[in-house]
């Protein structure tokens, strides 16, 4: 499936807070990084992942569940396998009930998942990274790890 720039574009802008189920601790996970670049690029982001809770992650605690978190959250970001996701976004629907987006990761699908969210006017997307877009959409992208704004004429 594909989305429109606008859409993942609106989606990153109106975005403030974001509970990342399945972040690890491990800084060579993607979950680790996508989470911290997220957070370094200004949004709040509750970490979730019940084998680390009541532990430090980015300033924030790490929850045991999304039904822990006590704040509104824009979006739930979902590290977690296709086959885990149908019950992640029903306590993610109980829980937050402004919730605007369900984002699940790249090779991460779940049509069950998707209808139950968007019959309640969530905005799901599938098999994408934020980071990546976030990235993509705002001109971050880098080439062969060098910033191509960044090129000096000694090279």
């Amino acid at each position: 499936m594909t989305y429109p720039d606008d859409l993942l574009r609106q989606i990153l802008n109106e975005t403030k807070v974001i509970a990342c189920v399945g972040v690890s601790m491990n800084e060579a996970r993607p979950s680790y990084f996508v989470a911290r670049y997220l957070s370094l690029k200004g949004y709040r982001v509750i970490p979730v992942n019940p084998g680390h809770a009541g532990k430090q992650l980015f300033a924030e605690t790490i929850m045991p569940d999304l039904a822990s978190i006590d704040a509104p959250v824009d979006m739930v970001d979902v590290f977690r396998r296709s086959e885990h996701v149908q019950p992640i976004a029903k306590e993610a629907l109980e829980a937050f009930p402004d919730l605007k987006t369900l984002w699940l990761q790249i090779g991460i699908e779940s049509p069950e998942a998707s209808e139950m969210a968007e019959a309640r006017g969530v905005t799901v997307v599938q098999n994408l990274c934020p980071k990546m877009e976030y990235q993509r959409l705002f001109g971050e992208l880098r080439m062969g790890g060098i910033n191509t704004g960044m090129i000096s004429s000694k090279l």
